[in-house]
């Protein structure tokens, strides 16, 4: 069941209120009166009402003065105007300032008091209604911008670690050489490998190998900048391009990052062979290493290799071509 439509009844004949009150009545309106613009304003500032049906002229307070008053308070709030043939002028003025329509006084007709009125409320209700299916649309196109945005979240991270995944990585990494390319700028890219990672999975479980790979995606995160592109490459391996960087400078990043996940108290990596968590690194260049991603990425690989068969935990660059 709908609310009922509050309507404030403002005027000095308690005749002419009395009549007006009674006539409404037979429809379904909550009903409050004032005897003056003033009392009406109190009242007003009070409570909400959506409709105002005030007299034009009244001692003290106009109603052309509470129309204004009300509809800085509230614009939502429709006025309906009591006039005589006399105030056209006053009429006019009135619907200017915002008044929706407008009964003449003496009344020929009751009934068309409760026409006026019913239109009014009509509006009122199909402008609620409005609102809020606006107010629905808005939330829904909220939730489904939410929506889109984890969905392409997803489409291009990992779920594990949240890094970047295999595809977008090829994708954005094409990109980024192309701009390096294009202006002729350096550009590393950078092969981790955990160490033992298979070893500390069976000694540790899969669900502290998980929270590993969650913790070097993160120590990877911290020491890199936000404009390098970083992604899980697959299993416990990650790759890192890093564009307006040398291999000589790629190489002092990786050391660091080398250093830092060693010295990080992994749970179980007393177990380890080494007796810490480690990762290997291989590193290539543009333009020294290969002219496209699939080259850096080779060069990358194969010189991570080298770090394997060198005993782990260690770094090795690209061989220049």
């Amino acid at each position: 069941m709908k609310n009922k439509i509050r309507i404030l009844l403002v005027d000095d004949d308690d005749v002419l209120l009395s009549v007006i009150s009674i006539q409404l009545g037979k429809h379904d309106f909550d009903i409050t009166t004032a005897s003056s613009g003033e009392e009406a304003l109190n009242i007003f500032r009070e409570s909400s009402f959506q409709l105002l049906i005030t007299d034009i002229v009244m001692p003290g307070m106009s109603g052309i003065e509470l129309l204004k008053e009300v509809k800085r308070i509230n614009p939502e709030t429709e006025v309906i105007i009591i006039t005589s043939y006399a105030s056209v002028e006053n009429t006019i003025s009135a619907l200017r300032f915002g008044a929706y329509d407008y009964l003449i006084k003496p009344f020929k007709n009751h009934e068309l008091v409760s026409v006026i009125v019913n239109r009014a409320a009509e509006k009122i209700r199909l402008t609620a209604d409005k609102k809020i299916l606006l107010d629905n649309l808005m939330a829904y196109k909220e939730e489904l911008e939410y929506l889109n945005k984890v969905l392409h979240k997803r489409s291009i991270c990992d779920g594990l670690t949240g890094l970047y995944n295999h595809q977008y990585f090829q994708e954005a990494g094409a990109k980024e050489l192309a701009k390096s390319s294009r202006y002729e700028r350096p550009l590393s890219l950078i092969f981790i490998d955990v160490d033992y990672f298979k070893e500390y999975n069976d000694q540790n479980g899969h669900i502290a190998g998980d929270d590993a790979l969650k913790k070097i995606a993160d120590l990877i995160k911290r020491r890199l900048r936000d404009s390098d592109i970083i992604a899980r490459y697959g299993g416990e391996e990650f790759v890192a391009l890093l564009p307006e960087t040398t291999k000589e400078q790629a190489l002092i990043i990786a050391e660091t990052l080398r250093e830092m996940i060693a010295a990080y108290p992994f749970p179980g990596s007393e177990n380890q062979p080494k007796m810490t968590v480690s990762v290997s690194m291989g590193i290539s260049g543009y333009p020294d290493d290969g002219n496209d991603l699939a080259s850096l990425i080779r060069e990358a690989d194969n010189a991570l290799y080298r770090a394997k068969d060198s005993g782990r935990n260690t770094i090795c660059e690209a061989i220049d071509s």
